[in-house]
């Protein structure tokens, strides 16, 4: 996804330490992006989760109890329909049509995320943010810092994630609560690790291109997103095992 000009002007080396000295405005508007994402994210979790009558039009009553309806599914699915459409139009969009859709993208996530507030009690769900917070942001710092090539750890976490993914599948047909344990154990693990790849791989971009320039914004955004969704896959897995069911 990420394609830079290493031969960039702005490309220079810290003599001293032989390490990559990185551009702050780049790794800053990364942060600031996925911050005001994740703020847009809870504020509207919350706000749709105190509207009884969207939370109604999203559930349908069926033989085995209450279940998804049509426009639950499509509230659930978009957010994943909007990461494609961003991915696969990277090269094709603006940096301002991939804000765009960042913003609704963060938008909808806030409604598919309403539910956590009707299982989990509100103080647990805080609770969980803030360790996710915390976690997050040490591995961040980890990430941002170390001196080691993550190269090869983020490609175990990546294939990680894709056995979390199929185990999941899975699961939705077995239904077992050790497999989901296992899964959410799994989970915490993989996406600790993906936090600090990412921002390491962020580090090197950001080292390499020119800030200011309109693809910088692009990776930026793009950025944001990878993040953003280590931090809310993060904080979902970890809700499993702190959070307090209503």
């Amino acid at each position: 996804m990420f394609n830079y000009n290493q031969n960039n002007e702005n490309t220079f080396v810290n003599v001293n330490t032989g390490d990559i000295a990185v551009p702050r405005t780049f790794i800053n508007h990364v942060f600031s992006w996925m911050a005001i994402a994740l703020g847009i994210t809870a504020f509207f979790a919350y706000y749709f989760s105190t509207n009884a009558a969207f939370i109604s039009s999203l559930l349908v009553q069926t033989e085995k109890g209450m279940g998804m309806s049509g426009l639950g599914w499509v509230v659930m699915l978009a957010p994943l329909a909007f990461v494609l459409i961003m991915s696969f139009g990277f090269n094709k969009f603006s940096a301002s049509v991939l804000t765009l859709l960042f913003v609704i993208y963060s938008f909808l996530m806030g409604m598919s995320l309403s539910f956590i507030f009707l299982v989990y009690t509100g103080t647990s769900i805080f609770l969980t943010f803030a360790v996710t917070a915390a976690t997050f942001g040490v591995m961040a710092i980890t990430g941002y810092t170390t001196k080691v090539d993550l190269s090869k750890f983020g490609a175990i976490m990546f294939m990680g994630l894709i056995g979390i993914i199929i185990a999941s599948l899975v699961n939705m047909f077995m239904r077992s609560q050790t497999m989901d344990y296992v899964i959410s154990i799994i989970g915490v693990l993989v996406f600790t690790g993906l936090t600090a790849w990412d921002v390491q791989k962020l580090k090197r971009i950001g080292s390499q291109i020119d800030a200011s320039s309109e693809p910088a914004r692009k990776y930026v955004i793009m950025g944001a997103l990878t993040l953003y969704l280590d931090f809310i896959n993060l904080f979902l897995f970890l809700l499993r095992f702190l959070g307090n069911r209503k």
